[in-house]
């Protein structure tokens, strides 16, 4: 495998990207040469969006929960710009924090059709391209994928899939000479952060349960920037805010001593049981 993947001439599928992370994305992988297919679920945002690149690019309405429609994404690319080198499976959304017991099983059952199953659709339907083209695959896990998902639970346990599957897709796509990155991100400054966490009651007392020097967040252009150096490089792995690698790395230590003292009486114990509280409450997704 070359040890550079430069973008220029390539074709990237983004999905989710008319704004946020996949619209950050989606500009820089177009500044760098690569003509881009804007996917949302919105046909006109995507094409707003599209036209809004300095490259050549085009927007396509999709849900990634339909099979289909992401196989005729690929088939349209392939169609226009004669095939696909670069898949980002950036679409996701979250519910609003609940507990488990407390959460509705749709927004569960959503959470885990988008976020999970939806990559692996798109992924699925853009990988005989990828590995015809020898070409690169990025997933986009979270810190979530490694961090316990007290009151995210659907959301957690996508993101953990979601790393598994990168993991398993480096190994295989290896000797096809395509690549693979999973990205670890933490809070990014996006319309799904803002809604999840700004515009919940208890989003102030969840973030400032955490440590300060964790909930830093980043703007969606240095996501979008790390997205395509990292496909570039051909990396594995990519994690920003770059003071959560720390945390992955030292996962297998950190985590048992993490959950013991999250079960512990205290400000932590006294949120889980307001989320578990939360069971006739509206309990919206949000992209």
């Amino acid at each position: 495998m070359a040890k550079r993947y430069p973008l220029g001439g390539k074709v990237a599928i983004v999905t989710g990207s008319a704004r946020g992370i996949g619209l950050a994305t989606a500009t820089e992988l177009s500044r760098r040469g690569a003509s881009v297919v804007v996917v949302d679920l919105d046909a006109g945002a995507a094409g707003e969006a599209a036209a809004s690149l300095p490259g050549p690019a085009y927007g396509a309405a999709a849900d990634v929960t339909d099979r289909g429609a992401i196989q005729r994404v690929v088939a349209g690319a392939v169609e226009r710009f004669g095939g696909v080198d670069v898949v980002v499976a950036n679409a996701g959304i979250a519910s609003r924090g609940a507990s488990f017991r407390a959460m509705s099983p749709e927004a569960f059952d959503r959470v885990l059709d988008v976020n999970l199953n939806g990559v692996h659709r798109t992924i699925a339907a853009a990988l005989p391209e990828i590995v015809r083209r020898r070409g690169h695959v990025v997933l986009i896990g979270s810190i979530y994928s490694f961090m316990n998902g007290a009151g995210a639970t659907p959301y957690a346990i996508a993101k953990a899939g979601v790393e598994q599957l990168g993991r398993a897709l480096r190994v295989e796509l290896a000797r096809h000479g395509a690549g693979t990155t999973v990205a670890y991100f933490g809070f990014i400054e996006t319309e799904m952060v803002h809604r999840a966490i700004d515009e919940d009651p208890l989003g102030d007392r969840l973030v400032d349960s955490q440590p300060a020097f964790l909930m830093k967040r980043l703007p969606p252009s240095a996501a979008g920037k790390a997205i395509a150096d990292a496909i570039e490089r051909r990396a594995p792995r990519v994690v920003r805010p770059r003071r959560w690698a720390a945390l992955s790395v030292l996962r297998g230590i950190l985590n048992p001593l993490l959950d013991r003292a999250m079960t512990r009486e205290g400000e932590i114990q006294d949120l889980v049981a307001e989320l578990d509280g939360r069971g006739d409450d509206e309990q919206p997704t949000t992209a």
